[in-house]
């Protein structure tokens, strides 16, 4: 029977309809966190986030609050699958090619330097200073999720050009994480930090593809990390960019060795009933073994961690750091406040500003090339779903503010700048026609 190949879904279109769902449920999720601080359960939502949970071994104790066993610990499973998006698309991707790359790269420094500048200029002499990193990030999950509603009205373009650019978007953040928000530095964890990552390279340059190999190191990284000051979440792109790519077996051996197994699965009768003979049943086992083989490691540990991340660590997330407790009396006071300018503005105006912005001079240049489908008010749309932050920039927040007045503060500026800025990126795009195709027939 002929495969049709509309039936085969792509990996963008699979990655694209996880992200969209994922947005749905995260949304969800931040709801139900708002409801419950507003609500008399506010209390209690609080405190269940401080419960200590752990456990102790002779001296060594590891019991922490469940918030930082989330922020610290299930985020680094959340950088990880980034770390291992971001490989895949430097390799193999839209940002593989330079000229495919040159576009969302200078779009998203951009929009990262802008929100910053908009966020300093607004802070400047004050304690809060420190928030600069918070308006630069793009949740992927929530902007896709706007362009999944506007149908197809979007070309796939406009979509990958956003997907990338969220991607180096996050590989920004990352570095921002890592350079300026890191605590007091223990060079003994460092050295080990270093020693252990030194490990893992080697183990995936002499071809070692058993993950257990990845998880016990990675894990011993974390440690050494937590105690190093600097956020042990880096430990998942770390770990995300040395995990292997090259699959056990090339084409050519996946090709002979299936073609072997199916012909010796063909030449056994039926059994008839629900079950196979034990012949065919080894067969079919071994060709699953060989199926695995021929997938890259990254690919396959990405395909598989992806829903958890999407459905299950950003979710959880934003139930346990978007409950923002929020007075209608002094919203207008809290609007005001500096650093909830700062981030707002910066998502709202900073994103689309400096997405055109570096955008235009990329192609002015010739260092880049706009798609021949797209416009530049297409990158104007696209440059305000970018401004949906939530996810790294309440992450950012809790590294920039932790437990201070100033954190409610900067995530009602990131609830406020990136509903704005959904609301506008998808008024404008709504506005583009639709493909000739799809046009009513008067």
């Amino acid at each position: 029977m002929p495969i049709r190949m509309s039936a085969l879904m792509r990996p963008f279109e699979d990655f694209f309809k996880s992200q969209v769902a994922g947005g749905i449920l995260l949304l969800a999720a931040t709801l139900v966190a708002l409801v419950l601080a507003n609500s008399p359960a506010g209390p209690a939502y609080h405190g269940f986030w401080h419960i200590k949970i752990g456990l102790t071994i002779g001296h060594a104790n590891f019991e922490l609050p469940l918030h930082y066993w989330i922020n610290d610990g299930l985020m680094a499973v959340f950088f990880f699958v980034v770390g291992l998006e971001i490989k895949r698309e430097l390799l193999a991707g839209e940002l593989a090619a330079p000229t495919q790359a040159a576009l969302p790269i200078a779009a998203a420094l951009g929009g990262m330097v802008v929100p910053a500048l908009i966020y300093l200029g607004t802070n400047l002499g004050r304690p809060t200073l420190s928030g600069w990193g918070i308006p630069m990030a793009t949740d992927i999950a929530f902007a896709l999720g706007v362009i999944a509603l506007l149908g197809d009205r979007i070309p796939r373009s406009l979509a990958i050009f956003l997907t990338a650019l969220a991607i180096v978007d996050d590989l920004g953040a990352v570095l921002v994480i890592a350079l300026f928000y890191t605590g007091e530095l223990n060079p003994t964890a460092l050295w080990l930090a270093a020693g252990l990552f030194a490990l893992l390279v080697v183990g995936s340059r002499i071809g070692i593809q058993t993950l257990p190999f990845y998880l016990l190191f990675g894990l011993l990284l974390w440690l050494a990390l937590l105690s190093s000051g600097i956020h042990a979440s880096i430990t998942g792109i770390l770990v995300g960019a040395v995990i292997p790519v090259r699959p056990r077996h090339n084409h050519a051996q996946f090709l002979a060795s299936a073609d072997t197994l199916m012909a010796h699965y063909l030449r056994h009768e039926d059994e008839p009933g629900p079950f196979q003979r034990e012949s065919r049943l080894g067969t079919l086992l071994a060709l699953e073994h060989v199926c695995h083989d021929a997938m890259s490691p990254l690919q396959r540990i990405e395909h598989s961690l992806h829903p958890w991340v999407i459905y299950g660590v950003m979710p959880v997330f934003a139930l346990a750091n978007a409950g923002v407790r929020v007075r209608a009396a002094g919203l207008p006071e809290a609007l005001a406040e500096p650093v909830t300018a700062g981030v707002g503005l910066g998502l709202l105006l900073g994103k689309p500003l400096g997405i055109f912005l570096f955008s235009w001079l990329a192609v002015r240049c010739g260092v880049a090339r706009l798609a021949n489908d797209l416009a530049w008010k297409d990158i104007v749309g696209a440059g305000f779903l970018a401004g949906i932050g939530f996810t790294m920039s309440i992450f950012i927040t809790a590294l920039a503010f932790g437990s201070t007045p100033a954190a409610p503060a900067a995530k009602i500026g990131i609830f406020a700048g990136s509903l704005l800025a959904g609301g506008i990126g998808y008024l404008l795009l709504r506005r583009r026609p639709l493909p000739m195709t799809d046009r009513p027939v008067p």
